[in-house]
């Protein structure tokens, strides 16, 4: 009987189910590499932009402290557009004038996030996003570092006005300001539609759980 007992003991221990296999995907050669092409034309794409922003605002920037200093605004397209040179304490567009020694923080903490972020960028759409921001950060971080009255307190150089002449109907502005905004406005559009920095898109949940329901 207890011969028998250990055989119904063996053949038990011998139908246990086997181990769970990992199912994990795996990663192919191809994929990698496609993975690190992509990688390397967002981070391309990014420094590029960024560096292409922060050349143009400064040449503009120069260019407008050059020929606009100490003379009447440029009107330009019949008065849409003018040219007038102005120093800005404050942030993009004129925004919290009397707080100049806090905005050199908030650039230095932008630009290390979308440094940071960059690593794991593949997305050519988010590389734009963050070379706009990053480039216009940079611009205007430049000026508060290297321009009057001191380190961390510059004015920054403002020199486009629209539809008035002394910026009243809109702050006057500079080519930094604009990239930044419209890069802000991007990254704001790639995240309402699900667009990923890593270029992976977000599925919906009905796309997710209709997915489930054909693997099952």
């Amino acid at each position: 009987m207890s011969s028998m007992a250990d055989g119904g003991d063996l053949m038990a221990d011998d139908q246990s189910p086997p181990p769970a296999a990992d199912v994990s995907p795996a990663v192919s050669p191809v994929q990698e590499a496609a993975a690190t092409s992509a990688s390397g034309r967002a981070l391309a794409l990014l420094v590029g932009l960024t560096v292409t922003v922060l050349a143009a605002d400064i040449l503009t920037k120069q260019l407008a402290l050059s020929y606009l200093a100490d003379r009447e605004p440029l009107r330009l397209l019949g008065g849409a557009v003018y040219l007038t040179l102005t120093r800005n304490s404050g942030a993009a567009f004129s925004i919290g004038v009397g707080y100049t020694a806090v905005f050199p923080v908030i650039a230095v903490f932008v630009v290390t996030t979308i440094v940071l972020l960059a690593r794991r960028l593949r997305s050519v759409p988010w590389a734009i996003a963050m070379g706009l921001i990053l480039g216009g950060a940079l611009g205007n971080l430049t000026d508060r570092v290297f321009r009057a009255p001191g380190v961390f307190v510059g004015h920054v150089v403002d020199f486009v006005s629209v539809f008035d002449e002394a910026g009243r109907a809109f702050p006057i502005f500079n080519l930094a300001d604009s990239a930044l905004v419209c890069g802000v406005i991007l990254a704001v559009l790639l995240e309402l539609t699900g667009r990923r920095r890593d270029g992976v898109p977000v599925k919906a949940p009905d796309a997710v759980r209709h997915s489930d329901r054909g693997a099952d």
